[in-house]
């Protein structure tokens, strides 16, 4: 068995010093060069999509298929350069992007404006340069647009139409726009056909930088990891385009669980399965080519809900969809078959209330479960003890916690004494010294829980980018919508971690306990 190691974290909490105050698709490249530093040949990103306008959560996306803008570098597009660059903004773009560089936060909002103002700098500069005089890159967009017409024709129509009518979602347009009468649409691609082709030219870009850096993360023997989440926003291209596919007045979420006593209403629409079997999976076929596209392996965010989908209705009932078990287990099977025969490496995050058949079943199908330190206990024998990583499923993701979970060093701060008794036990058993239970949390306690990780007989370990280095920066808060959730950045620029001596005594460190 190969066993990879690798580190998670968002694309937009990663900026190098010259990208525009957020992660930028070419930061990639010195995080791999710092990961093979390490001798790390993984990477995982939350969720790339687009974000709906006034959200900053990667899983609020209007399009499954789509490269969110605001992850593209400006200074890496010759079309920005050629067009007069930094000096094409007006001075309150320039402003707004010193605030933004300078910020210790992510300012979604402020990124996203001015970046979309230099875009449309950009592209205007290859319509005359380019589109309109049919050079050879007029030709190697249009034929990425032919190519990619599967989905993108929707996203960018979708994009154009809630630029015309920003207020309210897709259901607010013109009767005809929203149900997709064949003589609205047309209307509005020829209204619309200046804003239809910026939206695919942006595409472009985002791709020849997308494909870019995964190349040079290849080269630094460095595999991608994605996440697919588990549905859109209603006010997405794929919703409005699939709406007979989706119960839009019906809400997904979670029945009480690990983080909230009362569950979680996350406000996406939920599936029609129904629809869905009659359509033959397609959208579901879709993505999973489209993960294969853009990553060597990716995550299913939130695995039971394929199986049997947890809803909320206007009328306060609840109710999983499919209701019986049978049907569950056919189906998720289904889903899941279609998402691994992409050919990607597939793993499955199965945290939560998951019954013991969807464990049983992604097992059978060869997909990794998750398996997070200090949810892994041997729970109905006293004192609750952690399971030893070295005894994890080898077909797994071990780690010490998710995007939704504060940091290791956090947690220790707040955790009960029979969770530290239990977490000092486990170090004793595997041999990693004598530890005081009652102790603070100190660098040396940080190593010796990663030694423990690397211990893990998981074919992946993805430890979240806080936890190596022992920050307590926590990335969201489940259940809640606060101003700091998924704004959270990197304390310094990732093309400098060469220079820094924290991430270079990191790098060694890690170097030491993966070999």
């Amino acid at each position: 068995m190969t066993r990879h190691r690798g580190v998670c974290l968002p694309l937009s909490s990663m900026p190098s010093s010259g990208s525009w105050g957020i992660g930028e698709i070419p930061d990639l490249v010195p995080m791999g060069q710092w990961l093979q530093a390490a001798s790390c040949d993984q990477l995982m990103l939350l969720p790339v999509g687009t974000v709906v306008p006034g959200q900053t959560s990667p899983y609020s996306a209007c399009s499954a298929m789509a490269i969110d803008p605001i992850y593209i570098s400006l200074p890496s597009m010759q079309d920005f350069l050629r067009s007069g660059g930094m000096d094409r903004l007006s001075e309150d773009m320039r402003q707004c992007l010193g605030r933004m560089r300078a910020s210790a936060r992510v300012r979604f909002a402020d990124v996203r404006r001015v970046k979309e103002a230099a875009l449309w700098t950009s592209f205007e500069r290859f319509i005359a340069d380019e589109w309109n005089e049919h050079t050879i890159r007029a030709g190697e967009f249009a034929a990425f647009t032919s190519v990619e017409r599967w989905w993108l024709d929707d996203y960018a129509l979708f994009q154009a139409c809630a630029a015309e009518w920003p207020d309210g979602s897709w259901r607010e347009w013109p009767m005809a726009i929203a149900q997709r009468e064949p003589g609205g649409l047309g209307e509005a691609r020829r209204r619309f056909g200046h804003r239809i082709l910026f939206e695919q030219y942006v595409q472009w870009v985002a791709a020849i930088q997308w494909q870019a850096a995964r190349q040079a993360l290849r080269a630094c023997g460095v595999s991608l990891f994605g996440d697919l989440p588990f549905v859109v926003d209603l006010h997405s291209a794929d919703v409005w385009a699939r709406q007979h596919e989706f119960l839009t007045d019906v809400s997904v979420g979670v029945p009480p669980d690990a983080f909230s006593d009362t569950g979680q209403d996350w406000g996406l629409p939920m599936y029609r399965w129904e629809a869905i079997y009659a359509n033959d999976f397609a959208w579901l076929r879709q993505r999973a080519v489209r993960m294969r596209a853009l990553y060597d392996g990716f995550r299913v965010d939130h695995l039971v809900g394929f199986y049997r989908t947890y809803g909320r209705a206007p009328d306060g009932n609840h109710f999983f969809l499919p209701p019986d078990e049978p049907t569950q287990l056919a189906q998720g099977e289904q889903v899941m078959r279609i998402l691994v025969g992409s050919g990607a490496d597939v793993v499955a995050e199965d945290l939560g209330t998951v019954p013991d058949f969807v464990r049983a079943s992604i097992a059978r199908l060869g997909v990794g479960g998750y398996k997070v330190l200090r949810w892994e206990r041997a729970w109905n024998v006293p004192g609750r003890p952690f399971i030893e990583p070295a005894r994890y499923p080898e077909r797994s993701v071990a780690t010490t916690g998710t995007h939704d979970t504060e940091p290791l060093a956090a947690w220790w701060d707040a955790a009960e004494s029979e969770d530290r008794v239990a977490t000092v036990d486990v170090l004793r058993r595997a041999g990693l010294g004598d530890w005081d239970p009652s102790g603070a949390w100190s660098d040396a306690l940080r190593d010796v829980l990663l030694r423990l990780m690397m211990t893990a007989a998981s074919d992946h370990v993805f430890l979240p980018v806080q936890d190596i280095f022992g920050w307590r920066d926590r990335i969201n808060m489940p259940g809640t919508v606060a101003d700091d959730n998924w704004t959270w950045r990197m304390p310094f620029a990732v093309d400098a971690w060469g220079q820094v001596a924290e991430a270079r005594d990191r790098a060694v460190f890690l170097t030491a306990i993966v070999r």
